[in-house]
């Protein structure tokens, strides 16, 4: 029984690699200008210095690693924090973390504190607002000792209603200029010039995943419940507090760089119980596979559905992740 349950593990992962890769190189190659996959291995070797090079090593590559870290971080973040709440509608924005780094860019723009950190300005903002709701909710949920998971959630639904609030009063106020700009990133986007910046939240990501896949098991003692895995011999406050940072530092590193992508973090994790299961030994890896797959294509789409003009990403996974879920949700003898 154990041999055919890791076969099956091993066959699903393997497989949801196949589809990772197949869809970086359809994204590669697809886009305002399209470039055959064979010309692309010849620009690779003969054709620096032409626009195609460009294209495809400057603008789309960037965009694929960003998609691959971005969707992987947000779709375990969701994992972890829907198997610490046993909640099938938390997802990594829940806790208002998206509302921090939104407020904080908000803030930024109408400052215009690109004239002293140039293209950092945004990412800076956005992960300090992000870091500074983290920090809130994490006091304010912490107080009288130990962490209620319900308080901690009220609190954040909370902080994240009252963060918008702020952030329409801000957009309200502004000038259309940086109106305009604020729509635009809160909406998402993989478009990101800076490659150190891609570089370093992908490092972050595949951290994030090494370090929530050591705490697998604690998450399946966890989904029981508190008192379950206390007496199953799990460190219940520690092993909370160590995932609650896991997830907030991943989401706000993603959600900093690239704007709010909603439904993944929410969307992934469902489809991946559905076809591996509840065990968080299988659900994490699947998942950051197939979160990284789902925003890699949601990018592709978004490129080249009204060419050359490009949708917000965040658009196209709310389509297409919101009509997954319901599919989802309406399969028979679905649970959490």
């Amino acid at each position: 029984m154990r041999s055919s349950k890791i076969s099956t593990w091993v066959a699903w992962t393997f497989s949801l690699i196949v589809i990772l890769f197949g869809v970086a190189v359809f994204s590669l190659a697809v886009g305002a200008v399209d470039i055959p996959l064979r010309k692309a291995f010849f620009l690779l070797t003969k054709g620096q210095g032409t626009p195609e090079y460009a294209i495809l090593f400057e603008v789309r590559l960037p965009r694929i690693l960003l998609g691959f870290a971005v969707g992987g971080g947000l779709a375990i973040s969701g994992v972890i924090l829907q198997g610490m709440f046993r909640n099938p509608l938390v997802e990594p924005y829940t806790l208002g973390i998206s509302g921090g780094a939104a407020l904080g860019v908000c803030l930024n723009m109408v400052a215009g504190g690109s004239r002293f950190l140039g293209l950092l300005a945004t990412p800076i903002s956005g992960f300090l607002g992000a870091v500074g709701v983290v920090f809130l909710v994490y006091v304010i949920g912490a107080r009288g000792g130990g962490i209620r998971l319900s308080r901690l959630l009220l609190i954040g639904v909370m902080v994240s209603f009252m963060a918008s609030s702020l952030i329409m009063l801000v957009m309200a106020v502004t000038k259309t200029e940086d109106l305009h700009g604020i729509i635009f990133w809160i909406m998402g986007s993989l478009e990101e010039p800076n490659f150190s910046l891609t570089r370093s939240v992908t490092f972050i990501s595949l951290g994030g995943m090494v370090l929530s896949f050591l705490f697998a098991v604690d998450l399946n003692a966890l989904s029981l419940g508190e008192e379950d895995a206390f007496h199953l011999g799990v460190e219940v406050d520690r092993t909370k507090k160590f995932l609650f940072l896991i997830a907030s530092i991943l989401t706000g590193c993603c959600v900093a760089v690239t704007g709010i992508i909603g439904f993944v973090g929410l969307v992934v994790p469902h489809v991946m119980r559905l076809l591996v299961g509840g065990d968080h030994r299988i659900l994490l890896v699947t998942s950051y596979i197939a979160g990284a797959a789902f925003l890699i294509l949601c990018d592709t789409l978004a490129r080249v559905v009204i060419a050359p003009m490009e949708l917000p990403v965040g658009v196209i996974t709310g389509l297409v992740g919101g009509g997954v879920f319901v599919y989802a949700l309406s399969k028979k003898g679905y649970s959490f």
